[in-house]
């Protein structure tokens, strides 16, 4: 029975020799994962640097905004919560 899964495809009695599996952590398997990083990061389009400063400098102004917001918001009901338990 064991030999029954090696056995799939192949005439009745004989067994099929299973080659031993390649380590993911082989040099030839690291080597080869590099390389495919690599292509994968050459694929990237970078944005431009007028694209980048404008998005930051967004992302800047909108924290600002909403951190005055919330804080002001804390403010107010915190001063309320004190007026209504006074």
């Amino acid at each position: 029975m064991a030999n029954k899964k090696n056995s799939v495809g192949n005439k009745k009695g004989q067994v099929q020799a299973t080659q031993p599996q390649k380590s993911p952590f082989a040099p030839s398997s690291i080597r080869d994962f590099y390389h495919e990083v690599v292509a994968e990061y050459k694929k990237i389009v970078w944005p431009d640097r007028k694209v980048t400063f404008g998005l930051t400098g967004f992302v800047v102004v909108l924290t600002i905004v909403l951190s005055l917001y919330l804080g002001s918001v804390d403010f107010f009901l915190g001063k309320l919560v004190t007026m209504i338990l006074q």
